[in-house]
């Protein structure tokens, strides 16, 4: 018989210690995370009192695997439309907590002398606090609904996307020798391109397939497909020079606009959990405790950097980010510890061989003690507050607070600053799909059609179909580019203000003109030999022709609607469901009405009754728009609609019309039947007589069910079972029949 493989008995180790130790975790109340970095303690090589793991790097291999499903989950809840709903505030908050908590890491690194590369990998470890860790004691602690905890849980979104930002140029600083402010730069228009090419694409083009094979998909299959694509951009992300992780994040926030988000999110939670404590337990493995007594004197130092960093600095932070002072302390105190991007940066560091090895044990200790503390830091924030308060003079408490930029702001903006953002961001989206598109066709169309049409002579004719069908592909994009906001109300409302605005206006579209002008020029300098002045008059001809090109305007349109029903899908898929409210509710509100959702109680005397019967309106003076049933919306419902119970009601009308509604859904209810007991049904046989009065009649005319209240479940004719009774057959002497009723109603029948 073939033995078991050593990489199945290690993850049987592991898997059954985890399990055991994340089982007392969970009864101490601890976060699990901590659970499993004791288990992969205890079962590494380090510990020479237990089992230990035979093939490290088996577990290495799996974990990186761990560390992609994370990012890929992370991925799944999040929205780059939430990000951009929350203004300045974090993001403010976010860019001023990693800078400083990562001057931070690097000042302690060298001042105990540690290399370059380890003081810079220890800079980005330190600035990113655990948003499970954080999450996990605010929910513990019942603080998950106060308003700073809201704030909080943005800038840890934030973090953790810096963080992959962080990776990627954490990466390109360890690939050079001496990256200078150019490469650094260049590193940053690499990762902006192809986030902007890779969210553009796959927002336009994941929903639409989804769409398209949504009814052939259960969950098996949804599964594979998921983890497919997952794996397909963590590859391809490696191919342009980005790591796994970056690639299975941006998948990850694609498939979060769509439809079917929760429902992947859900059925990907399984693995994620299996493959991140794999993850948790290899990080616990690398604990080495000789290095943990000689590194004890950083470790401390590295603690109470994080504490009094993000107590102080972080408070700063939120402040500058527009929060109270109070509000600032809290959300600075709940910050102070490191978690899962930590170890992911150390792991990053350790693949890379740029860290030294004992920085990660170093990581993972300070980390297992900043968690334990964060509890005991969110509680006492409070009590420095009024420590704070106490001893400062209240001039200085009004000072900090009025430094604070937490003050009423106008969101009316410029037209002219509205515009031109809006502008530059069409211009600068277009123009990466324009050039993601030319290099995809010059780097696998042309050198098929020069395969195609060889020689020479025909060199030129493939030349010149590439050139076309290049021109072609991206025409949309680039009429776009000019024409797009030429029309939008700012564009006209400044028109019409002044006529010194229209120089300007013009001046804006002559701009991005030229540059779809330019896109042309390359494309044909590329592809042919013609002086540039012949190439300039080829583009702008191209370009006007575009503009003028009725096919090429619908083309556009219909792209641009259907990226942005895409981008919409989840959204609407809410309204739908009744999880959000529709968008038309804000205009309501300015005219005093509003929408509320009612729940028809299971008891409603409503029940079975249609719109018209109920006659709501004439009652209550309310409209239903929508009623929610299981997952149907059923819109603008007419008077023939019948309700049923548990149906949720979308209902417009003004506050009093709506107290009064909701009072009569709420009392309109059939309440306790008094004579509950009674209800009891029973069987029994009744014998026809002679002078039974059912002789001659059928079971419609002996009134059994209509005056009795009862029903005839069958015939004994003598037979293993009973036999049904037909409607048109007459009872007769000496039928044995059996009823079925209630207690009294068999009484009064049997008399």
């Amino acid at each position: 018989m073939a033995g078991i493989p050593a990489m199945i008995e290690d993850l049987a180790l592991m898997l059954v210690v985890a399990g055991i130790v994340t089982l007392i975790f969970k009864r101490l109340k601890q976060p699990l995370v901590l659970g499993y970095i004791v288990a992969g303690f205890l079962v590494s090589p380090h510990m020479p009192y237990t089992a230990s793991v035979a093939d490290v790097e088996n577990i290495h291999l799996w974990a990186d695997i761990g560390v992609m499903f994370l990012l890929f989950s992370l991925g799944l809840d999040f929205s780059f439309k939430k990000i951009l709903k929350m203004g300045a505030s974090p993001i403010i908050s976010t860019i001023t907590i990693i800078f400083c908590m990562s001057m931070l890491g690097l000042l302690v690194g060298r001042a105990f002398g540690w290399p370059k590369m380890d003081c810079i990998f220890l800079g980005g470890m330190l600035a990113m606090s655990s948003t499970t860790i954080i999450y996990k004691a605010f929910d513990d602690l019942g603080l998950r609904q106060q308003q700073f905890a809201g704030m909080v849980m943005s800038v840890l979104i934030l973090e953790d996307i810096l963080a992959i930002v962080m990776m990627v140029m954490l990466s390109a600083i360890a690939s050079g020798n001496n990256p200078d402010g150019g490469q650094m730069l260049g590193s940053v228009m690499k990762i902006g391109f192809f986030l902007v090419l890779w969210l553009v694409v796959g927002i336009f083009a994941i929903p639409l397939f989804l769409r398209k094979v949504r009814k052939l998909i259960n969950d098996e299959v949804m599964l594979v497909v998921a983890l497919g694509m997952c794996c397909a951009m963590a590859v391809f992300s490696t191919k342009v020079g980005f790591s796994s992780a970056f690639g299975a994040f941006i998948m990850g926030s694609i498939l979060a606009e769509t439809v079917e988000a929760e429902r992947i999110e859900k059925l990907v939670e399984p693995v994620k959990n299996l493959f991140g404590a794999i993850f948790f337990v290899s990080v616990g493995m690398l604990v080495d405790p000789h290095i943990l007594v000689e590194y004890a004197l950083p470790i401390i130092a590295l603690v109470l950097t994080i504490l009094i960093g993000q107590s102080t600095l972080g408070s700063l932070s939120f402040m500058l980010g527009g929060e109270s002072l109070k509000s600032a302390m809290r959300c600075g105190f709940s910050m102070a510890q490191i978690g899962e991007f930590s170890f992911i940066i150390a792991s990053l560091g350790l693949s890379l061989g740029v860290i030294s090895d004992y920085l990660y044990p170093v990581v993972v200790a300070v980390s297992v003690i900043t968690t334990f503390l964060t509890p005991y830091m969110i509680r006492l924030s409070t009590p420095a507050y009024g420590q704070l308060e106490h001893r400062l003079p209240k001039r200085v408490i009004q000072l900090l607070n009025h430094m604070s930029m937490n003050h009423p702001n106008t969101t009316e903006t410029s037209k002219w600053k509205k515009m031109l953002t809006q502008m530059t961001i069409n211009t600068v989206v277009y123009s990466i799909l324009s050039s993601a598109s030319i290099a995809i066709m010059f780097t696998f169309v042309l050198p098929f059609m020069r395969k195609l049409l060889p020689g020479w002579e025909l060199h030129w004719y493939a030349n010149a179909i590439t050139g076309v069908l290049t021109v072609i592909l991206i025409a949309p994009f680039l009429r776009a580019m000019v024409m797009k906001k030429n029309r939008s109300l700012e564009f006209r409302a400044l028109w019409a203000e002044s006529n010194k605005n229209r120089l300007p206006l013009l001046f804006t579209i002559l701009v991005r003109g030229m540059i779809a002008v330019g896109f042309i020029f390359y494309i044909c300098h590329y592809l042919t030999r013609f002086s540039n002045a012949i190439l300039i008059t080829i583009g702008v001809v191209v370009v006007v022709a575009m503009v003028l090109s009725r096919s090429i305007k619908k083309r556009s349109i219909r792209l641009e609607r259907l990226f942005i029903m895409n981008l919409r899908s989840r959204e609407i898929e809410a309204q739908v469901h009744g999880k959000k409210r529709p968008l038309y509710e804000g205009r309501l509100l300015d005219r005093d009405v509003h929408i509320a959702d009612f729940a028809v109680p299971m008891d409603s005397k409503w029940m079975g009754a249609t719109l018209r019967q109920l006659d709501l309106g004439r009652k209550y003076g309310v409209h239903v728009s929508s009623i929610l049933r299981a997952n149907h919306r059923l819109n603008i419902p007419d008077g023939n609609y019948i309700i049923f119970p548990g149906d949720k009601l979308q209902v417009i009308g003004s506050d009093d019309q709506l107290s009064k509604f909701g009072q009569a859904i709420t009392d309109e209810v059939l309440g306790e039947d008094p004579n509950l007991e009674r209800r009891e049904m029973k069987l029994r046989q009744l014998i026809i007589g002679k002078d039974s009065p059912f002789v001659g009649k059928t079971l419609e005319e002996s009134g059994i069910r209509d005056i009795y209240s009862c029903m005839v479940v069958g015939l004994e004719e003598g037979k293993e079972n009973l036999s049904s009774f037909p409607p048109k057959r007459k009872f007769q002497e000496g039928d044995i029949i059996w009823i079925v009723g209630e207690t009294e109603s068999l009484q009064e029948l049997l008399k």
